[in-house]
């Protein structure tokens, strides 16, 4: 029941999530045991691949012998799998490495399914892939046709000069072309290694890898049948200058930074303000729109100190400010015209990565090398009044996947699942949400036939967030999207589940704009919620 960076839990081949209904005849166990898998070394003999993909090597491991690192666990291959690393040409003179692990024919659920990248991309994630793989999938991912080894070991970083982003060809491929580019290839080693085509096709990405899959989406419609398109950054351009507006206004040394001491006290404030809208007391906030708490209830009075033994007691009004800044996100301020959306309730305790290392790594290096061309640029000076279309002409324009046309995708059947954490330090959280509510829009209808965002309560970027360790940290959406894609059955909520802390705890994601409302039994049982 992985999902990408988020999940090492096994997803049965004969069961969905509710532990009871098969998959189809196609994937039933006799079905299953047709598929015979060819000879790991010998099976790319001869064959001829997509986009003139070239074949590096093709190694096969028995089971238990791989170990991927993630965090503090290691993740072994449960099956014995054919790994297959190779490359494909594109552009004038341009490479994207990929593997594809194909697991053997008794465990193989007759899937496909492709992994994205997060940051700056440049490595494959082979976390994904071997999670995905213990889940049954044949999976591959890429590189997003750039090496990080190449391009500052895939960080970013001010007066730099990160190669990928000085050519536009790679640039184009990061986002918007990576995936589409190995998949293809993908699919025929597939077919080839178990002699039959996978009966579907799924894409599961977070951040930039959630960009990509809202990228497949608008640009690649034909490719998957679903999509999981987690914390996306998909207006990528305009993500990174709410990195900017927020370092700009809170300037570490000065009267208007906020030190972590002060966003720890702004952050157990809100929350014990707005904890308990769902009926239970559990540390987090359900619905953070919800919330009605107003920052300056906490701000000094005459009399008070902002600071008292090493302890903050109130938030002096520079500090209001910058607050209320982050809150409302970056605008015109001509216009009044938001630029992106601004931070949630609930958000503030890890607001120290918007002042200032956000901004660092992607917004100065986005501005120098892709907007101005120029390492010397200085984002001090940029102006929110007349730069914004700078920004859309020379970066949007090639790493932004916002379209609300994608009538294509819907056309064909494809589903598209949304999560993003409430509690996200990255991403404004409320941003999928008003993309959600543009797309429905343009198509001036329900849309929740093929398109479902869920927020996730106390979730952060991708996974847990540390200053809510009692959150369920596994999200099941891989089999609610099989349900979707393959019985038709639309997701109206989410299993979650794990805890980072150890405890025993599933709960309730909603699709938007319900929210999980406790009833009655066990508040740690998800059962005991309804959407609302």
């Amino acid at each position: 029941m992985a999902v990408y960076l988020e999940s090492q839990a096994k997803l049965p081949a004969l069961q969905f999530h509710d532990e009871a209904a098969t998959l189809g005849a196609v994937h039933a166990t006799n079905a299953l045991l047709t598929i015979r898998n060819n000879d790991c070394a010998s099976f790319t003999h001869n064959l001829t691949l997509a986009e003139n993909t070239k074949i590096l090597n093709t190694t096969y491991h028995a089971p238990h012998t791989v170990n991927i690192t993630s965090g503090q666990q290691n993740i072994y291959n449960s099956h014995g799998f054919c790994e297959v690393d190779a490359t494909v040409p594109y552009g004038r003179n341009s490479t994207l490495h990929f593997s594809v692990y194909l697991p053997d024919a008794l465990p193989y659920n007759g899937r496909f399914m492709a992994v994205g990248n997060g940051g700056m991309a440049g490595v494959l994630d082979k976390t994904a892939l071997m999670q995905q793989l213990n889940s049954g999938f044949a999976s591959a991912a890429g590189d997003a046709g750039h090496l990080a080894s190449l391009n500052n070991d895939g960080s970013g970083a001010p007066d730099t000069y990160i190669p990928y982003l000085h050519n536009p060809e790679e640039v184009q491929a990061w986002i918007h072309d990576a995936i589409a580019l190995f998949v293809p290839s993908s699919k025929d080693l597939i077919e080839a290694y178990y002699n039959k085509t996978a009966a579907y096709s799924y894409y599961s990405g977070c951040s930039t890898g959630g960009a990509q899959g809202f990228a497949l989406a608008q640009y690649h419609p034909e490719l998957f049948d679903g999509i999981i398109a987690g914390c996306p950054g998909n207006w990528y351009s305009h993500l990174a200058l709410s990195f900017l507006w927020n370092a700009q206004h809170a300037v570490e040394n000065t009267s208007a930074y906020l030190p972590q001491t002060a966003l720890n006290f702004t952050g157990q404030a809100v929350l014990e303000a707005c904890d308990g809208q769902d009926g239970v007391k559990d540390g987090v906030i359900e619905n953070p729109l919800e919330c009605n708490f107003s920052i300056d209830s906490l701000a000094c009075n005459a009399t008070q100190i902002s600071r008292n033994n090493n302890t903050i007691t109130c938030l002096t009004p520079d500090q209001i400010a910058v607050a209320k800044a982050i809150y409302d996100g970056p605008r015109n301020p001509e216009t009044g015209e938001q630029i992106y959306p601004g931070f949630a309730h609930g958000s503030e305790i890890q607001w120290i990565l918007q002042e200032g290392s956000l901004s660092h790594d992607f917004s100065v290096p986005i501005l120098q090398s892709l907007v101005y061309g120029n390492l010397s640029y200085n984002a001090s000076t940029f102006d929110w009044t007349s730069d914004v279309s700078d920004v859309d002409t020379n970066a949007g324009a090639f790493i932004d996947a916002v379209s609300t046309n994608l009538t294509a995708f819907r056309d064909r059947g494809g589903k598209l699942l949304v999560y993003q954490g409430w509690a996200d330090p990255f991403n404004a959280q409320t941003w999928p949400i008003q993309h959600y509510e543009d797309v429905q829009s343009f198509f001036d209808d329900d849309i929740s036939d093929f398109y479902n965002v869920f927020m996730i309560p106390g979730g952060g970027h991708c996974g847990a967030a540390s200053f809510y360790p009692q959150v369920p940290a596994t999200y099941h959406t891989v089999p609610a999207l099989m349900d979707w894609v393959e019985r038709g059955e639309k997701p109206e909520e989410v299993l979650t589940t794990n805890p980072t802390n150890g405890e025993t705890r599933s709960r309730k994601l909603c699709a938007w704009p319900k929210a999980a409302i406790y009833v009655q039994g066990n508040t740690d049982d998800w059962k005991s919620y309804v959407c609302e």
